[in-house]
């Protein structure tokens, strides 16, 4: 674990796909053809925590979707990449425009596409329901899956990684005001 976590420290961007990743994998239309998703509010949290500390995010997705555009606007994305096919691509033109490489990127996927992406970049991740070929190229495979916690997760180990993770949880709790008080007696 402590090698994930060096590894995870070395991040300045945190690409994720959306579907199976950010959401569930599942695509509803409802009786007139619209389509939803469902994300989770833990992701939400996760990728907001690290804008706080300087990380960037970014998604790119083969699909296009207003309600991603929408999503991603509420957890404070930086970059927004849809209708992609070839991800690779994606992923080189986003650092073309930034300052960073591949190596300081993680990125996290679960299907064939995400593939070469994630052999690129120096920390790959995808949920433990991926598909096999992700999973064996993976640094890390979650404990929970897609839309269900999973990128909250990684977030937590890049905010570990660089030594933020213990400030981060003390904006929720009162334990950093139980330690002062403990000086104080």
């Amino acid at each position: 674990m402590q090698d994930l976590i060096k590894k995870a420290g070395q991040v300045q961007l945190l690409v994720l796909d959306v579907d199976g990743i950010l959401s569930n994998g599942q695509i509803i239309y409802d009786a007139n053809g619209v389509e939803t998703k469902a994300f989770s509010v833990q992701d939400g949290v996760g990728v907001k925590s690290l804008a706080r500390y300087g990380i960037s995010t970014a998604i790119i997705t083969g699909r296009s979707s207003p309600m991603v555009n929408k999503r991603a606007a509420e957890m404070g994305v930086d970059y927004v990449i849809q209708g992609r096919d070839d991800k690779l691509i994606a992923l080189n033109e986003l650092l073309s425009t930034l300052t960073i490489t591949a190596a300081d990127c993680a990125y996290m996927g679960d299907d064939l596409p995400d593939i070469k992406a994630m052999q690129t970049v120096g920390f790959a991740a995808t949920v433990p329901n991926a598909h096999s070929e992700v999973i064996k190229r993976c640094d890390m495979v979650t404990t929970r899956a897609g839309g269900y916690g999973a990128v909250r997760e990684i977030c937590d180990l890049i905010l570990k990684g660089h030594g933020h993770y213990k400030d981060f949880i003390g904006h929720y709790t009162l334990d950093m005001l139980d330690d002062n008080q403990d000086d104080l007696s």
